[in-house]
């Protein structure tokens, strides 16, 4: 083939290209931003994101803002992405949109489930192992499917009751746009919204340790010497060239941190996402610990080319602020198995309060499966406002399992029927009937306590 012929063919090939279905574009996914919407929700992480599927499913014009670039929170951008549990019991009490797209993963990733009839094992043996890149861009595809307007990078400045509803200030790089709304739902984690708006919440003068998830490979922990190995570690300690609670089990044998391969096994004291500038130095401190542990590591015998295989972006947070609502769940409630009047959904997880010693959880009983109440989801003395996470109303023992990834979806799932339900109404969530609440849950596949109507 003659040159000029070459590039005729290579010229035709590309406008071919350009023209094709196949090809995504930027330009192609819409980018209109709605004046107002039906229902709110700050924050796509473990609960947000399954709150605006429900709510849109529902019939609810939804909109999500997220100040990050993916949905999932934790079990995606944190790493944690080993979501539940789903089972109490050899039974499962958590089902619903979250669940469904935990399946769908596990299924395009061609992944195992646990055996869930397995009562005998470790909670964390029954815990779903995903793809979280994956899952985030499931959780994507079925918001834009069910029509929700998400806008990444974007964050409320101010919130003010407007008649009804609310008037929100969004902002976001290179744009800021006003934006009215019935009905609201904070899951931000930490409660930000509920902050904003002056209402009460609760926080510990300590907060629990959050993780900046890695892992290490690279070396064969068969080889390894484990009493020269907890000999160095000890001494890395000493003299300060490892800090407590790079090793999340400080006082335990090393070795278990070089099987993991890191992962889920570190702490960073004091993390806390409530601020841009607290979460600088959470995630600061977060990576200045995997370069020390990678630095030790790779001085160990054996382990001299050990290397990060993976490393999340920003640490995983497990306690900032709570609400005040108007059900306050206790401890006592919790491991009692409390069934609410206004129950809405299952828990289910130990005890699980992470401190500088590391973490001991404590398993409930056998049988007892907790409750989760819509109340517990509405801040004190608010009106058309719902949170759904880990700043659900509760003491600090409870929240350490009520805050986990499976509980979060049911909250998320729960919020977004009753501030669909209230929307549509124009009423507040508190004045929705229970049983509408509870029968939109049952519709959309979810586990509703006693099954009462």
């Amino acid at each position: 083939m003659k040159r000029r012929d070459l590039l005729k063919a290579a010229s035709a090939a590309a406008g071919a290209l350009a023209i094709s279905p196949l090809m995504a574009r930027a330009s192609d996914v819409p980018a209109e931003i709605p004046q107002e919407v039906d229902v709110l929700v700050v924050g796509g992480g473990t609960a947000g994101s399954i709150a605006a599927l429900q709510a849109a499913r529902a019939g609810a014009k939804t909109m999500l803002l997220e100040m990050g670039s993916q949905l999932g929170g934790t079990t995606t951008t944190g790493g944690v992405n080993f979501p539940g549990l789903f089972h109490a019991w050899g039974k499962q009490v958590i089902a619903g949109i979250g669940w469904d797209l935990v399946e769908k993963a596990v299924e395009l990733d061609s992944g195992t489930m646990p055996d869930f009839t397995r009562t005998d094992l470790r909670h964390s043996a029954l815990q779903v192992r995903i793809n979280g890149q994956l899952y985030a861009a499931l959780l994507e595809e079925a918001c834009l499917d069910a029509g929700v307007s998400l806008a990444y990078y974007q964050f409320p400045l101010a919130v003010e009751p407007a008649g009804k509803g609310w008037k929100v200030d969004v902002v976001g790089k290179g744009v800021r746009y006003p934006l009215a709304c019935k009905q609201l739902i904070d899951c931000t984690g930490g409660a930000d919204v509920v902050g904003m708006l002056g209402l009460a919440r609760l926080r510990e003068e300590t907060i629990q340790p959050g993780t900046f998830t890695f892992r290490l490979g690279d070396y064969d922990v068969k080889q390894l010497d484990a009493q020269e190995i907890q000999r160095r570690y000890r001494k890395a300690l000493d003299e300060g060239e490892l800090e407590e609670g790079d090793y999340s089990h400080a006082g335990g044998s090393f070795m278990g941190f070089l099987g993991g391969g890191g992962k889920n096994a570190q702490h960073v004291f004091g993390a806390d996402s409530s601020t841009a500038v607290t979460k600088t130095q959470t995630n600061i401190a977060g990576r200045r610990s995997i370069l020390r542990l990678l630095r030790f590591v790779r001085s160990l015998p054996g382990c001299e080319n050990a290397r990060v295989l993976e490393m999340m972006q920003e640490t995983a947070v497990r306690e900032t602020y709570r609400i005040e609502g108007e059900t306050v769940i206790t401890c006592d409630d919790y491991t009692s198995g409390r069934l609410f009047d206004d129950a809405v959904c299952y828990a289910f997880y130990p005890v699980d309060l992470h401190d500088k010693h590391g973490v001991k959880p404590q398993p409930l009983q056998p049988g007892t499966v907790p409750t989760i109440p819509l109340s517990a989801l509405i801040p004190k003395g608010s009106r058309n406002l719902l949170v759904a996470g880990r700043c659900v109303s509760s003491d600090r023992l409870a929240n350490s399992a009520l805050r986990v990834q499976a509980p979060c979806m049911a909250m998320g799932q729960a919020a977004g029927a009753a501030a669909a339900l209230a929307a549509a109404a124009n009423t507040t969530p508190m004045k929705v009937p229970l049983a509408q609440v509870r029968s939109v849950l049952r519709e959309h596949g979810a586990i509703v306590p006693g099954n009462e109507g």
